[in-house]
C-alpha cells in the first residue's frame, strides 16, 4: 500500500502513535527504530474512507527473531513485504529525517517530549506529511491477514 499523493494525510491510530512514543520515551537516550504496518480502512470499525486507505495500526517489536539476525544477518522478525512505514526517534530534539534513518514510504519521527505534538511523517522525499490520529481499535486478527 502506498502513501497516496501529497495533498492527503497519513493515517494512524492514536493507540499505535501513543505506544510508539512510550518506547521511545523508554529507551531514551537510545534510539528507537520500529516497523509499521497498515491495515485498509475497510477492515477498521466506523470509518468512512475508502476501504483501500491505509492506516497505521500496527509494528514489529525491533527483538524478534534477533538470535537469528545476530548470526545470519537477516531480520526474521518482520514479515518481508509487510510493512509500509517506520518509526524512528530522535532523543537529540532533531525533528526531521536523518541520513541515518532507514527510509520507507512513510516516516514517523518522535523527539522529546514525546507527546503527539512531538511526533511528525514525511515521505520518501523528506517531505512533512499531515498525520491525522484516528481514535479507532484494529480488529485483534489485523495481522494474521
Amino acid at each position: 500500500m502506498t502513501s497516496g499523493s501529497a495533498d492527503e494525510p497519513i493515517y494512524a491510530t492514536e493507540g499505535l502513535v501513543d505506544v510508539l512514543l512510550e518506547r521511545a520515551a523508554g529507551r531514551a537516550p537510545e534510539k528507537e527504530t520500529v516497523s509499521l504496518s497498515v491495515t485498509p480502512a475497510g477492515e477498521l470499525p466506523d470509518l468512512d474512507f475508502p476501504p483501500e486507505t491505509p492506516v497505521f495500526t500496527h509494528f514489529y517489536l525491533p527483538t524478534a527473531g534477533g538470535s537469528v539476525s545476530a548470526v545470519f544477518g537477516v531480520d526474521l522478525g518482520t514479515p518481508p513485504g509487510q510493512t509500509a512505514g517506520r518509526f524512528v526517534s530522535h532523543p537529540d530534539g532533531r525533528f526531521e529525517p536523518t541520513q541515518t534513518d532507514d527510509f520507507h514510504v512513510s516516516l514517523f519521527v518522535a523527539v522529546p517530549p514525546w507527546t503527539r505534538d512531538s511526533i511528525a511523517v514525511f515521505d520518501r522525499d523528506s517531505t512533512q506529511r499531515e498525520l491525522a490520529l484516528l481514535d479507532v481499535e484494529p480488529p485483534e486478527d489485523a495481522l494474521e491477514s
